[in-house]
């Protein structure tokens, strides 16, 4: 196994932790496809139930996977959680044979605001404040091959999960334009890559609509995707399962706990 952490760049406050199979020559494992997870926490905080136990299940699944610990709070603004997102997909790209990882297949996996994280690597991958994160290369290196978005901060309308957007424009009373920039339904153009989304109806935090503003702005550009609205369950569900509930039975929903599999297998049969 491969496990390890590494600093991103310049920026102190952000890690990415693989959680990898070595590939012993005696072993000769197959390339695999890899995820970056990006846990939620309102840019306020990372949620620990979205990382190591995300990571987990797609490990088992064949996966390479790798959790990105982003900044937060005041590290928020400027873009820097975006930048080190493409930072992280860069790094695994270019350490593709290392990790065993086929470069072709680069995934993110984010939650709520993590969603919203893994939602601006994909949609703004070729935007100007990526200009050094991809400086001597492909632009193409920072875009991810596909999102995987599990109840996703979107848009900064009156829907909107106003802390987030806060955070991200470091400032209690953004300007309109401020908070359009981070409003990513906004944004979405024929280059975003494909997604699987997935959101309950019941949410209260964020609520579903944000999930069907982007698919709907990704309808208009001819963007595929797959998305799933499940009836119950609030807002954080994770795994929706024991694993994850930390003691609450409200974190707890068979029905809606599908979506892993869903999204497994999406991954696992996504062609380029």
């Amino acid at each position: 196994m491969i496990y390890e952490t590494i600093q991103l760049g310049d920026f102190s406050e952000a890690t990415l932790t693989p959680i990898c199979y070595s590939n012993p020559k005696e072993l000769s494992f197959p390339k695999r496809r890899a995820v970056i997870v990006c846990p939620g926490g309102g840019y306020n905080h990372l949620s620990p139930r979205e990382a190591e136990p995300i990571a987990a299940q797609f490990l088992a699944a064949g996966f390479a996977t790798f959790i990105l610990r982003y900044g937060v709070g005041e590290n928020a603004a400027n873009y820097r959680p975006l930048k080190q997102l493409a930072l992280a997909i860069r790094h695994v790209r270019e350490n593709a044979q290392k990790y065993s990882v086929d470069p072709d297949y680069v995934f993110v996996c984010g939650f709520s605001a993590g969603g919203h994280l893994a939602a601006s690597a994909g949609i703004l991958w070729n935007a100007p404040v990526l200009d050094d994160i991809a400086a001597g290369a492909q632009r193409e290196i920072v875009r991810p091959t596909g999102m995987i978005l599990s109840y996703p901060v979107i848009s900064a309308g009156k829907i909107a999960h106003r802390d987030s957007f806060y955070k991200l424009c470091g400032k209690e009373d953004p300007s309109e334009a401020e908070l359009n920039a981070f409003s990513l339904e906004r944004h979405v153009s024929a280059d975003t890559p494909p997604a699987f989304i997935w959101h309950t109806f019941a949410d209260q935090t964020v609520p579903v609509q944000n999930s069907l503003l982007l698919a709907e702005a990704m309808t208009e550009a001819g963007v595929p995707f797959e998305l799933h609205v499940f009836p119950q369950g609030r807002h954080g569900l994770a795994l929706c399962n024991e694993l994850t509930a930390v003691g609450k039975p409200q974190n707890i929903e068979p029905h809606t706990a599908q979506w892993l599999g869903l999204a497994l297998r999406w991954a696992t049969d996504f062609t380029l």
